[in-house]
């Protein structure tokens, strides 16, 4: 078993809770708006791939927590961890604090976890126009990578109102997932296989990406956390409707995408252009995938242990 912590930080109301209730705790974004501000530190266990753990740890952003991480409780919160995710509010007049705030926390890693990755969520930044967003996107980048004490930091634009969100953290999984080039070449092979344009594969829970494999370019370097974001949603609505989602096909003239349950803790993805192949010979492949990919992955599970 794999055990990962995750340290989830930043300025109070900078959008940290709202981001992590949508992708873990099933929340659509119009419903965030309820939640109120975290107290102190919120531990929860998310599992993936049934061999991978994340420890999530959503900590308050109040400037009296804030500062009791960095002094009375710095080796209990940067002790071992695998992932920092600071979250900067692209709204906030006191950019100065957020500076501050994650020079803290990049020597309290550099201290405690060197080994940890760091990543950056400039967030809410569908409250700019898109030629402000990039402008000042890249002077929280620069400015942060000031006091990053050279540490090496990934960032991202996000907002809870479109793919964004599902593209940083579905990255920020990917990066913890053990063994995960071998994930990718067995899902090259039954690409290949099946004659399949792509084939994705989708954590059950969330719905973020794992991995894909295409053997056709496609223009659309976001449509996989697009499809995250309209499938979650789905799914939401299907269980208000007190119905249960489990797989779907859709087909227009061009292709069709085939959406089923792959493992316990998976779901796959096969998209076909091809006209001549039948439904059917689909679905034959994905259950003989299925009965492969679930001793896969208990074997790599197995030898973690």
């Amino acid at each position: 078993m794999f055990k990962k912590k995750v340290l989830l930080l930043g300025n109070r109301g900078s959008g940290k809770t709202s981001m992590r209730s949508i992708i873990f705790a099933n929340y659509i974004a119009r419903d965030t708006t309820a939640l109120a501000a975290t107290i102190d530190v919120e531990a929860s266990h998310v599992r993936f791939l049934g061999n991978l753990t994340l420890h999530l740890w959503d900590c308050g952003g109040q400037e009296t927590f804030m500062e009791n991480y960095f002094t009375n409780q710095r080796d209990h919160i940067f002790r071992n961890v695998a992932v920092l995710i600071f979250v900067v509010d692209v709204e906030n007049r006191d950019a100065a604090k957020d500076i501050g705030y994650f020079k803290s926390c990049c020597e309290a890693i550099q201290q405690y976890s060197s080994d940890a990755k760091i990543f950056v969520l400039v967030h809410k930044m569908d409250l700019l126009n898109e030629e402000h967003a990039n402008k000042i996107f890249l002077l929280k980048q620069h400015e942060l990578n000031q006091v990053s004490s050279s540490l090496k930091v990934t960032y991202f634009r996000t907002s809870i109102w479109d793919e964004t969100l599902y593209l940083a953290w579905s990255s920020i999984v990917y990066s913890l997932i053990p063994n995960v080039q071998q994930i990718e070449n067995q899902l090259k092979k039954f690409c290949e296989v099946c004659e399949a344009d792509e084939i994705v594969l989708f954590e059950r829970a969330t719905f973020l990406v794992i991995s894909n494999a295409s053997l056709r370019p496609h223009e659309d370097v976001h449509r996989f956390e697009k499809i995250s974001n309209i499938i979650k949603q789905f799914k939401l609505s299907c269980s208000k409707a007190q119905a249960q989602f489990q797989k779907m096909e859709v087909r227009n003239s061009n292709f069709t995408a085939f959406i089923d349950i792959l493992t316990q803790n998976t779901y796959i993805m096969v998209v076909m252009s091809d006209p001549t192949i039948q439904s059917s010979a689909i679905n034959i492949n994905i259950n003989v995938a299925r009965s492969h990919f679930d001793r896969y992955l208990q074997h790599q599970a197995t030898e973690s242990n």
